[in-house]
């Protein structure tokens, strides 16, 4: 979970009330997050900082990512104040500033929104808090600004209209921030390349025939995401106007982070809470829209429902009532049995019912809670083989040292494709028909790109790293009812500074022993292949497994194998390992050689 640290003074000053450790502990524990650190005790603290508490947030909950949302969010829980009303300033439509997308942008990052922020008055604590989101925006939400990139601009220092557009790398030239020199596209790439913050995102720009970037009316440019902004329109904390741009390869993801933005920080304007749109308008589609929306959602939630899951027996007032803490505003619905609960612009993670009744037992309070004894009847379970299987080969693995990961069995298109160098058939992968997100667009038919995505997010760590999962892929068969099965199969992965080749293979080999699978030499594995079977005195070919040398993009070639194994006479490919491609590498953000193996565990059944 994101850790947030924040101003031990100034948020009891927000809150109104000076907690001890204990009691502030108590409160985050009811909302639902968690106090992980207060410095005010701290011998390693310098004198002359202020003490800070660092709070645990929920991975979800985006619009608590800064001091301003935990102070609201909190403030609201303790019933100090209400729900904000966030609005949209009355302009009409053609006297709004404007955003004219493209249709070359088609070819990088697609979408784009934009807001303003007029008559802010920013402190040096504000101004460090609205970097700071941003960068945990960045981080979580945005995914190392692959999904999404924001650019904050000094509106008075640039002029609309603003336009979109995606360039050749030589005809971008433009002062970058924190720069003296001006430097084109191509240069960009080397001036960043040892930069410890920025380098990490020029990934996402490299080799691309055009790069995007925002033009003011004066054709002069204000940023190129997802990389950098210009110096020109550096924001300050004497900045009184503040133009938001936000580019996006996520239309859902880009309205998110639009909507926080423009939320937590609407508060320090002139007009609270009161934020000017941006005309967007797009030519590669002929739409055009009005960014932020700050739209609330309305859902009708049954009473029954809600009052069964929790254990409670609450009327639809009450229910409204204790919504309200957690930032809804609610009534009851005509039908009595429902309740009309209306969800906030920032409240991404609402996406069902289910959302809201967590939501009201933590209103509630989850110890208070009436707690009871299933009325079900009793049963003796027993594990499916293919489970006890698995288990055997997790706890193997945990005692040679190797920790289990469990990612998403959803991953994005490119993850399980292109980014390891691999080709869609179409007869392969299950593709979701209308993904909320480009990250889960399929179901994943290998273990590998959750493993490198956990390695990518854990690149802090000390090296090496030792990872394995044992779980299920998903393959299209429409030899079966549902068009589509799941398969077993467990993989491992080895990150350090050498390849680990030898290592993944000791894995696989004590794994095999595990097993009472022999290990077979190429010739005892394949021994008989060719010799007729009708004469007696053939040989039989060898039981026991075995690895061949392929050539297959995933892999660096001349370092990957494919393994085999022949149970009861039968021949079967179960798997690979090898050293993973450097464009593979690359793709995943990975700096160092990454060794994998994956293998079907059914054939052991």
């Amino acid at each position: 979970m994101p850790t947030i640290n924040v101003d031990k003074y100034r948020l009891f000053e927000e809150l109104g009330e000076q907690f001890t450790e204990e009691s502030f502990q108590q409160l985050c524990f009811d909302f639902g997050i968690e106090l992980d650190k207060d410095t005010e005790n701290d011998p390693s603290r310098p004198k002359d900082q202020r003490p800070e508490l660092a709070i645990e947030i929920p991975a979800n909950r985006y619009d608590m990512l800064c001091f301003e949302g935990i102070a609201m969010h909190l403030n609201i829980f303790r019933g100090k104040h209400g729900t904000p009303n966030w609005k949209l300033a009355d302009i009409p439509e053609d006297k709004m500033q404007t955003l004219t997308i493209t249709k070359e942008t088609e070819q990088v990052r697609p979408y784009a929104a934009g807001a303003i922020l007029r008559n802010i008055k920013f402190t040096q604590d504000s101004y460090d808090s609205f970097i700071g989101l941003q960068d945990k925006l960045h981080q979580n939400l945005a995914r190392q600004r692959t999904l999404v990139a924001i650019g904050t601009h000094d509106l008075d220092t640039i002029k609309a209209p603003f336009t979109y557009e995606a360039l050749p790398p030589k005809d971008i030239n433009f002062i970058p921030l924190n720069q003296t020199k001006k430097i084109n596209g191509e240069e960009l790439m080397s001036f960043y390349e040892t930069d410890r913050h920025l380098g990490r995102y020029l990934h996402i720009l490299r080799d691309k025939p055009v790069y995007p970037v925002i033009l003011d009316a004066n054709r002069e440019i204000c940023s190129l995401p997802p990389i950098i902004n210009s110096e020109r329109s550096k924001i300050t904390l004497d900045t009184k106007n503040v133009f938001i741009d936000m580019t996006a390869t996520d239309q859902t993801k880009l309205d998110i982070v639009c909507n926080i933005m423009v939320a937590m920080f609407s508060q320090y304007c002139a007009e609270p809470f009161t934020i000017e749109p941006v005309k967007v308008v797009s030519e590669h589609n002929g739409t055009t829209r009005i960014t932020p929306s700050l739209a609330a959602r309305t859902m009708d939630v049954e009473v029954d429902y809600l009052n069964q899951v929790t254990g409670l027996n609450e009327s639809p007032e009450s229910i409204c009532k204790l919504l309200s803490k957690m930032a809804y505003k609610a009534e009851p619905s005509s039908d009595p049995k429902f309740v009309k609960v209306t969800v906030p612009p920032t409240r991404a993670d609402v996406l069902h019912p289910c959302d809201v009744m967590e939501d009201v037992a933590i209103a509630y309070g989850f110890n208070s809670l009436p707690r009871s004894s299933p009325n079900r009847s009793v049963t003796i379970g027993k594990p499916l083989m293919i489970n006890k299987l698995s288990d055997i080969v997790r706890t193997e693995c945990a005692m040679a040292g190797w920790v289990e990961v469990m990612p998403l069995i959803l991953c994005s298109h490119e993850e399980n494709f292109e980014w390891l160098n691999r080709k869609d058939d179409g007869t392969t992968a299950v593709k979701l028909a209308n993904p909320r997100t480009v990250e889960y667009q399929v179901a994943r038919t290998s273990l590998l790109p959750g493993l490198l995505k956990t390695l990518s997010e854990n690149k802090a760590m000390k090296l090496p790293l030792q990872i394995i999962e044992a779980a299920d892929v998903v393959f299209k068969d429409e030899s079966v009812e549902r068009k589509a099965r799941n398969e077993r199969r467990w993989a491992a992965a080895y990150y350090g500074k050498t390849s680990g080749f030898e290592i993944v293979h000791g894995l696989l080999d004590r794994v095999m022993t595990m097993l009472k699978v022999a290990f077979v030499t190429h010739e005892e594995g394949l021994e008989g292949k060719s010799i007729d079977y009708s004469v007696k005195e053939n040989p039989t070919p060898a039981d026991g497994y075995f690895i061949q040398e392929i050539d297959e993009p995933t892999f660096f070639k001349g370092r990957a194998a494919a393994i085999y194994v022949r149970l009861g006479g039968e021949l079967k490919r179960i798997g690979e390992l090898g050293v993973l491609h450097p464009t593979v590498l690359e793709k995943f953000d990975l700096r160092y050689p990454v060794s994998t193996l994956e293998i079907n565990l059914e054939v052991f059944l």
